[in-house]
């Protein structure tokens, strides 16, 4: 399994991956090298002591749990001008190259964009692209999971035609539509949020992903997860 986050509002996603490397004290095994992020670098930010708290992060890098066959991508910067596409491109190149079962995409939404059937129920939402859906769809229904809604394209003027629409998603919408037609397995989770202290949202959306995988025991995982 391959789990990456977008670049979202609230960093939610990127927070989410944070929590699931922090917890599962997964090993850093490289880095994502793209043009399309703006360059950064910073602080090892899952230091422990001295022996590890000079090491450097960059804006894409690569993490590994081979007892659980999962390898993590965290995004820590912005996407340059008009690099969406490129970049969705890459990433499903690499996914398919290393030859990855399923990819897990970590992501939100605006939570003051949601029509009248958003409003209802859980906040946490997902997508499975039609690979997806024919190995997990009957697991994902016994979860009782909500699948994304699709929208009116045109409100008011013709509310047939229905679309689906992720603002404030970044990448995401981008990189399922393009994983649908290029038969990629892969499962959008998200959560509705608005900016501001966003690490409730990560919590939220960690363990909503983890009563699918069950990366850690469902019993234990707010304790874990603190």
């Amino acid at each position: 399994r391959w789990i990456t986050c977008a670049v979202s509002v609230g960093n939610v996603g990127q927070l989410a991956i944070d929590l699931v490397i922090s917890t599962l004290d997964m090993t850093k095994v490289g880095y994502f090298y793209t043009d399309c992020l703006v360059p950064m670098v910073g602080n090892n930010p899952y230091a422990t002591g001295e022996e590890n708290s000079l090491e450097l992060s960059i804006n894409a890098e690569v993490y590994s749990l081979p007892s659980k066959k999962l390898v993590v991508l965290q995004i820590r910067s912005p996407f340059i001008k008009n690099k969406y596409r490129p970049f969705c491109q890459t990433l499903l190149s690499w996914v398919k190259s290393s030859k990855c079962a399923r990819v897990v995409l970590l992501s939100s939404s605006h939570a003051y964009q949601r029509d009248d059937e958003q409003l209802l129920g859980t906040p946490l939402r997902y997508l499975l692209t039609p690979d997806l859906e024919k190995a997990v769809g009957g697991l994902i229904k016994e979860l009782n999971w909500k699948e994304m809604e699709k929208v009116a394209a045109y409100p008011g003027i013709n509310d047939t035609e229905k679309v689906l629409h992720i603002p404030g998603g970044g990448i995401t919408k981008m990189l399922f539509t393009e994983s649908c037609s290029e038969g990629v397995q892969m499962a959008v989770l998200l959560k509705f949020c608005s900016e501001g202290d966003n690490i409730p949202d990560a919590f939220a959306l960690v363990n909503y992903l983890n009563e699918w995988l069950q990366l850690i025991k469902s019993e234990v995982t707010s304790i874990a997860l603190l």
